[in-house]
């Protein structure tokens, strides 16, 4: 048989030819066809389009199994714990028990039940397309995924659906494992149930704050009424508060009300949009305000302050939600001392809430106090006082953003200007003992806004140091100082100290160096306590750990930072330690430490401050003014049996009380203090006769420009002993040394205040440094010569009514 002929186009493989590169006609292309081009160079690392294909072919399939397979293995579970929430444990540094709280508030009510106002309310809050969407929508996770990693806010992209899932079947906590079950019980939940039940379960899940879960125990907790009773725009608050629970309680948080109202507003205007609400009744709605918080009997007197701030501090630092935290199981240790807590409560009660009279003096029904202790070395709050009891003054004053600090922002001013070196409008260095003229009334200059600050008491001081200035808190020289140190400037130190700087009413402006910004006491304690630490700022904390069952809770890092200079800093508490020792602040000598503060007192009185500190401890206390029933701001005129209440008063003493008991195991530590060239307080001069330079240099010294020791004038010989009552200003003091020897043969800076006779010789010299004697026959407030034949650079020191 012969051989069979192979196919046409066939060549035999010769195992002696060697093979073909593949751009013959024996190639792979085939006989005259040209092979296919290797990829060379960077393109030989790119898959090919067939690769590409296949791989998302591939990946396709491993999410839609994984889909399939997540489907059928997630069942839906029962209930989860927190349907029954535990108890949070709060605890004190040394492991003993603050508070319980967390016990569960929940009423379940039909759907029926509900008002449908109430319950579209909720649907414009939180899922406007609920009844027309999927149980689960994955363009909104996306979305929101995105703007969260984009820094746009945390967002969920949740339906309500998934939200009910979340609170009713798994937790908060914020794990890719909790969201991927979120996810298939959320679409198993849709396919097997229907939307009204899934709103119904929703609606008697959700928490709204105030310990209440459920849309009937919040209409409770904020309405006193059944849900049934909800009006519409009752029901579009409750809607709010399912953004932000605690936050946007506005009796809770006055501060948060602008921001809660604006989240009404969007509710109301959704159900506009949507056709629930007609334009006409969206128009006349008005905001309902809600009732007053009614705390649990085992939150009484500081506990609950104290509770409600250390949940805040753990919510606004992101290491819970408010959610998470409501669903209870956690311990938490924190940073306050048991004993100086008590402490700090037998100071308040002792100086001040022991001695008020509501039924003989109305003045006193409108009196508050708050607050702070902390640890500048640590930042660890060690104490706080809220208020005279959680259960009856609802609202914490150690925490609140709605009064004045007024005088105790004047350090962060001064300190601005060493942090800057700022100089005057005629080129002079800012130091303590840098002139200054302090009349009443002076137009600022340098500035593009129009200002002329009064001074306490209408006071005219004329050329003052800074250093006397703060003793005796002048307005008029520190709101020059701002404009020349540049307001932004100021701005910025006191928030690099520790004022934040989304503080309500923190304008840019000469206006701010009198404190009409709004800082809590709490802040306050925070920027003196930089100055404390020398200008190095570690934020404050109140939690030591959190822990549930056997898991520690991260805590967020509180890395100190030099946010001043020492130098800066140091200086700044020099001249606060001359107010304590020389100024508005001397009744804070009681305490038997060396001690730095301020005083400030609010407009209208409404409220009255000390800010104070040793070396190792920082106190700020505050005496506020508010109505009980109405909750408005007041003035405390009259108030324990006083004309005003000053920032050296009541405050000044409580802090010293608080100061001196909680110091009583350690010994007093004096200041470490490297200061601003300049800054060194100069010898007592050799002659009173010696008059100022007119123009002096940028770094001169005054002598003469400090206040009126204790130990005579005003405080011990003057005012007291030989002034206002036995010879001063009622017999031959103020108006005998004005207008006998003052002004006209003395001036009234040199021979003034506490003198029967006036004695201001007339070459203005005066003899204030003898200060007044019992009869008031020495002059009061005086020193060298100044301008006009008796006009002392010193100026005069006001009676203690004015004394802030």
């Amino acid at each position: 048989m012969s051989d069979q002929s192979p196919p046409g186009g066939w060549t035999p493989r010769d195992p002696d030819t060697p093979p073909h590169d593949g751009n013959g006609p024996g190639g792979p292309g085939g006989p005259g066809k040209q092979a296919p081009r290797r990829r060379t160079g960077p393109r030989r690392l790119l898959p090919t389009w067939r690769t590409a294909l296949g791989a998302v072919l591939l990946l396709a399939l491993l999410i839609g199994g994984g889909l399939v397979a997540g489907y059928l293995l997630v069942d839906i579970p029962p209930a989860n714990a927190a349907a029954t929430a535990q108890s949070n444990v709060y605890l004190y540094s040394d492991g003993s028990q603050i508070a319980r709280d967390g016990e569960v508030n929940r009423v379940n009510v039909p759907l029926s039940q509900i008002p449908l106002t109430v319950q579209e309310a909720v649907l414009a809050a939180e899922d406007r397309d609920f009844y027309s969407e999927r149980a689960v929508d994955p363009k909104a996770m996306v979305r929101a995924a995105w703007n969260t990693a984009t820094g746009k806010g945390t967002q969920s992209g949740s339906t309500i659906t998934q939200q009910y899932v979340k609170n009713y079947y798994l937790g908060q906590e914020q794990t890719l494992k909790r969201k991927a079950k979120e996810f298939f019980i959320a679409v198993k939940l849709g396919r097997e149930k229907s939307k009204a039940y899934i709103l119904e379960g929703y609606l008697n899940t959700s928490y709204f704050g105030r310990n209440a879960y459920g849309i009937q125990a919040a209409s409770q907790a904020y309405y006193g009424k059944d849900v049934g009773s909800l009006t519409t725009a009752e029901g579009a608050y409750l809607a709010t508060l399912l953004n932000s629970p605690s936050a946007f309680d506005v009796v809770s948080h006055p501060q948060s009300r602008t921001r809660a109202l604006a989240r009404w507003n969007y509710v109301l205007d959704g159900m506009v949009k949507k056709g629930w609400l007609p334009a006409a009744e969206r128009a006349a709605t008005r905001f309902p305000e809600p009732g007053k918080v009614r705390a649990a009997a085992g939150l009484s007197g500081q506990r609950g302050y104290l509770v409600e701030a250390i949940k805040e501090f753990i919510v606004d630092r992101k290491i819970l939600d408010d959610k998470t935290l409501a669903e209870g199981g956690y311990r938490i240790r924190t940073t306050i001392d048991r004993r100086r807590q008590a402490d700090f409560v037998e100071a308040v009660d002792d100086q001040m809430l022991g001695k008020l009279d509501p039924e003989t003096r109305k003045a006193d029904r409108l009196v508050r106090a708050g607050g702070v202790s902390i640890d500048p070395a640590t930042g660890k709050v060690v104490a706080m006082y809220g208020g005279v009891d959680y259960t009856r003054q609802y609202v914490n004053n150690a925490t609140r953003h709605d009064y004045q600090v007024a005088s105790t922002f004047k350090p962060f001013v001064f300190a601005a200007a060493v942090e800057n070196d700022s100089r005057t409008q005629d080129g002079r260095r800012i130091t303590p003992n840098t002139i200054y003229n302090g009349d009443n009334k002076r137009p600022v200059t340098g500035g593009r806004i129009r200002f002329a600050p009064e001074n306490e008491g209408q006071i005219s001081y004329g050329n003052i140091t800074v250093n006397t200035a703060t003793d005796l808190s002048v307005n008029a020289v520190y709101a020059q100082m701002a404009v020349d140190v540049g307001t932004a400037r100021v701005k910025k130190t006191a928030i690099d100290l520790g004022v934040p700087e989304d503080t309500p009413n923190f304008v840019v402006g000469p206006a701010m160096a009198l404190g009409t910004l709004q800082a809590s006491v709490l802040d306050m304690t925070q920027a003196y306590a930089t100055l404390a630490d020398h200008g190095r700022r570690t934020p404050y904390t109140f939690v030591e750990e959190i822990a549930k069952g056997g898991d520690k809770i991260p805590l967020p890092e509180r890395t100190p930072v030099q946010a001043i200079s020492r130098e800066a800093a140091d200086t700044t508490t020099s001249m606060l330690v001359s107010v304590v020792d020389n100024g508005t602040g001397t009744a804070a000598l009681a305490a038997g430490h060396p001690a730095a503060g301020k005083t400030g007192t609010g407009e209208l009185d409404r409220s009255a401050w000390f800010a104070a500190y040793t070396p190792n401890l920082v106190t700020v206390v505050a005496m506020m003014g508010q109505d009980p029933d109405t909750g408005t701001l007041e003035s405390l005129y009259g108030a324990l049996g006083e004309s005003r209440i000053g920032g050296g008063g009541y405050p000044a003493r409580i802090w010293a009380a608080y100061t001196k008991t909680a110091l009583e195991a350690t010994d007093p530590v004096d200041f470490e203090l490297d200061l601003q060239p300049g800054a060194a307080q100069p010898p007592p001069p050799s002659s009173q006769s010696n008059p100022p330079p007119e123009t002096p240099d940028e770094d001169a010294q005054s002598p003469s420009l400090r206040p009126t020791p204790t130990s005579g004038g005003q405080d011990n010989g003057g005012q007291d002993n030989g002034g206002r009552t036995q010879g001063g200003r009622d017999n031959g003091g103020q108006d005998g040394g004005r207008d006998s020897g003052g002004r006209t043969q003395g001036g009234q800076d040199s021979g003034g205040t506490g003198s029967s006779t006036g004695q201001g010789d007339d070459d203005g010299t005066g003899r204030g440094d003898e200060g007044g004697t019992t009869t008031g026959t020495q002059g009061g407030t005086g020193g060298p010569a100044g301008s006009d034949g008796g006009g002392v650079v010193g100026g005069p020191r006001p009676p203690s009514a004015f004394l802030e």
